[in-house]
Order: structure tokens, then sequence, then C-alpha cells
């Protein structure tokens, strides 16, 4: 292993020792600055808590243009269902296998705490004479993950480069020149409740049905494997046990599944009231819905798995940005029939995963959705999705649709602001650059792409006249999911492809 792997690999570790989830980066910036002293370097933070190290250029390139490196603090905190991680606190285990570093049963972090560690190893590498370099700054941004709010806050003048690196990319040998722009939106269905008697010396029992197993992952990157949403299949069994069971005859008390915005959801947790007389038929149905599900999604989703029991009280954990809330299903009381009808029916006809390829690019998904979350509150549910396009008039159109849905609902919609996205530059002086030390380092052409996901350059771009800009970085795989992992001789390439860039600025 390249000494700068292990270099990197260790300040990872260190940096997983501090909680970062979305929002709560706090102590991380902390660290940073601390750091940044500890170094005898210059450092600055702005209003929303980004940070900005500043690298002397090594002796020759004084002169050379300000490069930007970039990444973000923060990261999605997902883990395993029968994980007791807590996010809020505990350091995040790294584990090792063969040429992989993993989480344990959570996601590790490396989207994008490889960056930071890949910057710093990258100072100190500058500051010992092991490399060569111009000026350097060193931008490490808040809630990237959630709203891109960092980049958002940035203000003139708190960066001075117009050359930036984004090491926020997840397949080593591409290079990424574009990324679509995206918004989130909001539903508010209203909520009525109705008495109901279940419970013990009732005829009706409360039961928990329970959708999990699913891969999950990046609602960008991973939306073209049309992998299984646990919401969509829960509405699927829900009506479907409507219709054989009999309405009369099982009800809705509860509804919580998925988690964040940006990542496909791989859980549901719903509690019904169930005539005990219809146990047998209702799980036989289950069961038989297992077995679709399996079949349609064998190849992208081999865990999934339904369960079907029935409890004495209904409790539920719910876990977003490293809070986590626990939430009582009320006792004796179910949904309306009229909320529970428009909420399946929200489920069922929401768009959810790829809505259209793009025309221009083969293999790019152009536009899609994902259909994220939902949340029982006392008087309302809480609907959470994510559109993306490249084509800006074509996130528009996807969030029209979202909004017609809920609308015939009778639920209330509000979109968020949302971000732009990063037009592609074939002409970029850094992308010329950045090829030919490629190709003459590693004797292959890399690859050139446009994503379909969120990535900062679009606001930092905006923001700043004259950016030139690509993304790039070591292979993660399954971001956003507690099957995250990096693939380790990639970090070794990122590390020697950086420092053959920067020596070519002399």
């Amino acid at each position: 292993m390249h000494p700068k792997t292990q270099q990197i690999l260790k300040t990872l570790e260190e940096i997983n020792k501090i909680p970062r989830c979305s929002k709560h980066e706090e102590r991380l910036s902390l660290w940073l600055k601390e750091w940044a002293v500890s170094t005898d370097l210059e450092v600055k933070t702005d209003a929303v808590n980004n940070i900005l190290i500043k690298v002397p250029a090594t002796s020759g390139y004084e002169s050379s243009p300000v490069i930007v490196l970039q990444g973000h603090m923060d990261m999605v905190c997902e883990k395993t269902k029968s994980s007791k991680h807590d996010f809020s606190r505990d350091p995040i285990r790294c584990i090792y296998d063969g040429d992989w570093i993993k989480g344990d049963g959570t996601s590790i972090g490396a989207d994008n705490g490889i960056a930071l560690a890949i910057g710093l190893v990258l100072a100190e590498a500058g500051k010992n004479g092991d490399i060569v370099h111009p000026p350097l700054e060193l931008l490490f941004t808040v809630d990237e993950e959630t709203g891109l709010t960092g980049a958002k806050g940035l203000e003139k003048g708190f960066i001075e480069g117009r050359i930036l690196l984004n090491l926020d990319s997840e397949d080593e040998g591409v290079f990424v020149i574009g990324c679509a722009g995206g918004k989130n939106s909001r539903i508010t269905l209203p909520l009525e409740w109705e008495n109901f008697e279940y419970g013990k010396g009732c005829r009706f029992g409360l039961f928990k049905l329970m959708v999990e197993g699913l891969e999950g992952g990046h609602s960008g990157t991973e939306i073209i494997k049309q992998r299984a949403n646990a919401l969509q299949l829960f509405a699927r069994v829900f009506s479907g046990l409507q219709e054989q069971v009999g309405k009369e005859y099982i009800r809705l008390a509860f509804l919580s599944g998925g988690s964040i915005h940006n990542a496909i959801p791989n859980f549901t947790d719903a509690f019904v009231a169930l005539d005990r007389e219809k146990f047998e038929e209702a799980e036989k149905l289950i069961s038989e819905f297992g077995k679709t599900f399996r079949s349609e999604y064998a190849k992208t989703d081999h865990e999934l798995a339904l369960s079907f029991r029935e409890v004495e009280h209904g409790v539920v954990f719910e876990s977003s940005g490293g809070d986590v809330s626990r939430k009582e299903v009320p006792a004796n009381m179910v949904f309306s029939s009229r909320t529970e009808e428009k909420l399946v029916a929200l489920l069922l006809g929401l768009p959810h995963g790829v809505y259209r390829m793009s025309d221009r690019i083969p293999g790019l998904v152009e536009t899609s959705n994902n259909l994220a979350s939902v949340r029982t509150w006392e008087t309302e549910i809480k609907i959470l999705l994510s559109q993306r396009s490249s084509v800006m008039s074509r996130l528009a159109e996807i969030s029209k649709k979202v909004e017609a849905v809920a609308k015939l609902a009778g639920a209330e919609v509000e979109h968020d602001a949302g971000y732009p996205a990063w037009e592609p530059d074939i002409e970029s002086v850094l992308l010329s650059k950045c090829r030919q030390v490629y190709l003459q380092t590693f004797g292959k052409d890399p690859e050139i792409s446009v994503v379909h996901a969120g990535l900062e350059c679009g606001v930092i771009g905006s923001k700043y006249e004259g950016m030139d800009m690509i993304s790039f970085g070591p292979t993660i795989k399954d971001p956003h999911s507690p099957a995250e992992r990096v693939f380790i001789p990639s970090i070794e390439k990122v590390w020697i492809l950086l420092e053959k860039l920067l020596k070519s600025y002399c």
C-alpha cells in the first residue's frame, strides 16, 4: 500500500471519530480549525461555518494560480435496522475487508470524508517537502447532503482561486464535468383519526407490517439501477390486503418509512388493526407478495423481506441526520377511511425513479424523482420527495407532476428553492490539463462524464464568475447506505494524479 494511502485512511479514521451528520458538523468544524492552527496554516470560517484553510505554495510555485480543493464535511448517516449505532455520539468503526474499507453496519462517510482526508494529507505533504504545489485553498463546506447549504451560503471573496478540484465523485478514472440540478418537495396530507377498538380482549389486534432488507442507496447515482422503493412496496401490499381481506377487516394506524431526501427508502414500518380471524389469510397474501417482489427485484434487492406479526404496543424509532425520535402509535385509534384512501393512492400514484433519459448523452439519466420518506404526525402525514434533472425545464415539469398528484389527493405541496445544474464545458482548460496528466500517468484516457446527482460545483460556479471546475475521486460503492465502501487501491491513483497535476502548474 502506498504510504500516502495509509496516511489518508488513518486521517479518515480520525475524522470518523467525530459525529458529522448533516447539519451537525460543529465538532468537525472545530477539529479542522484546531488542526489548521496546529499545522501553522491560516484558517477562516464564514457565517454558515464553512472552513477555508490556506496552504502556501511550495518553493518555485509562488506565482502559480491558486488551486481550490473542495469537499464537504457532512455525511449521510444510514445504518442497518439491527445496528445500535448512535450517530450523534458513537465513532464510526472502519472495517478493512481485502481491498475495501467499510463501516460496521453503517455508512462509512467516505462521501465525503475522503476528500477532507486527502486535502489534509496533501497540505502536510507540501509542508514537509514531500510534494510541490501552487498556493492551495482547502474549502470544506457544511450540509451538502440535505440541500447544499454550505455552498449556497458562500460569500463573495471567501475564496480566491478560480480553479476548483471537487473531490466528491465516486468512480476513479472518471472526470465529472457536469451535474444535475434539483429541488425537494414536501407534501402535507391532513390526517384524520377515528376511534377504533383493538388490543387484548378485542376482536381486532395491532399488527406490525415491515418492508426491509432493500438496497436503498443514492437517489441520484443509484436511481438508474431501478432498486425497490419500500414505500411503494408497502402501498402495493396494503392495497392488496384491502382488496382481498376486505377494507372493513384491516385499518392503517401508523406509517413511517425512508430517511432523507437523497436516499432511496430501504425500509417501511406500518402498524395496522386487523381482525384476528383474518390473520392467516393476510399472512398468506403477504407471503405471496414477498415472493412476487423478490422475483421482480431479484437482481437489485435480493435481501428484500416482508414480515407481519401481532404486537402489544406500537413503537417506532425514526432516525434522520443523526437525530433519533421515538413515536408511539395512538392506542385505539386508526386513520380515517378517507385519510387511508388518499395516502395509499398518493404512494401508488407519485412518480418514483427514472422519468426521462438524456437524448444528448447516452446512458445518462436526465430527470428523476425519489419518493424518499413518509412520517406520521399528530394531525398530518408528511411525504418528502427529491427531483433531479440536468435540464431545468424538465426539473420544473417533474416538480409540477408531483404537485398535481398531491393536489388531486387534497394535500398541500411546498417546493424548496433548489439548486442549479452544472453545465458541462468540454473546452475547459482544466479538463484538458487533467486529461493529459491522466493519460501520461496511467497510459489510458479517463472517462468524461456528467452525473445525475447534485454536486456543489453547480452552486459554486454560479457564485464565482470564471470558475474552471472538475470533479473526481476514489471509487466508492453504495454511498448513502450501510453498504457504503471504498476501494483502497483507487485512493493511491487519485493521490498520484493530484501530485502530478499540481506539479504541472509550475
